[in-house]
């Protein structure tokens, strides 16, 4: 257990951070759903538009460190090719 006051204050901020990121994440994974979901639908338009919601969620979690940046730009990469490929 923490004992100083500077470690109880860091355990506190812990807890916080790791709200603040567990939402983060469930953010990111909501908008991957929307965005897999509209891919197998077919509809290119709407995968087109969920890849434009997602993009941005992948990078800010890039951004704060909730994500490996190579990670987002791998995801979202890998989307932004496959509602290329429903074009065709």
């Amino acid at each position: 257990m923490a004992n100083t006051p500077s470690a109880k204050k860091s355990a506190r901020k812990i807890i916080a951070r790791t709200e603040v990121n567990k939402a983060r994440r469930s953010r990111i994974r909501t908008y991957l759903r929307k965005a897999e979901e509209a891919i197998a639908s077919g509809n290119q338009a709407d995968a087109a538009a969920a890849l434009k919601d997602v993009q941005p969620e992948l990078m800010r979690a890039a951004g704060k460190g909730v994500l490996p940046k190579n990670t987002a730009s791998r995801k979202v990469s890998r989307l932004a090719a496959r509602v290329k490929a429903l074009e065709a």
